[in-house]
């Protein structure tokens, strides 16, 4: 199931929470296809003016952070480059599309690997489903 958390400053978002949510989901299907799109999960976390800090001091409008949790397994795959690259494209674009141009180069997106041993889903781990 991946997942897709966005932190934005809360003026960046409000307003523009659906088609974030659309725009994120629909990148992630580019990716892997149709079979995903009613399980990846898509966070809009809104922080509030004055709550984000570059070098010591506060920015209202900073560029937006994303965490991507992927299967550890799509890392080992040989074409896991080509995968990340595709993802880390389709949602900076989204974000650029839906918040602005100008954000684009600041967009800073990190996978985390989820492990199969270390993920549980309605209180059972995923590698025993």
């Amino acid at each position: 199931m991946p997942h897709v958390i966005v932190r934005a400053a809360e003026a960046q978002l409000v307003g523009r929470e659906a088609e974030l949510v659309a725009g994120l989901t629909d990148a992630v299907v580019d990716v892997y296809g149709e079979w995903v799109r009613d399980q990846a999960v898509v966070v809009l976390v809104a922080v509030p003016a004055g709550r984000w800090g570059i070098g010591g001091r506060i920015i209202d409008t900073p560029p937006p952070m994303v965490e991507f949790g992927i299967n550890e397994r799509a890392l080992a795959r040989d074409d896991a480059t080509e995968i990340l690259a595709r993802l880390a494209a389709g949602i900076t674009d989204c974000l650029a599309r839906v918040l602005g141009e100008a954000h684009r180069p600041g967009v800073l997106v990190e996978f985390r690997a989820q492990h199969a041993d270390r993920t549980a889903l309605g209180g059972t781990l995923v590698s025993a489903r």
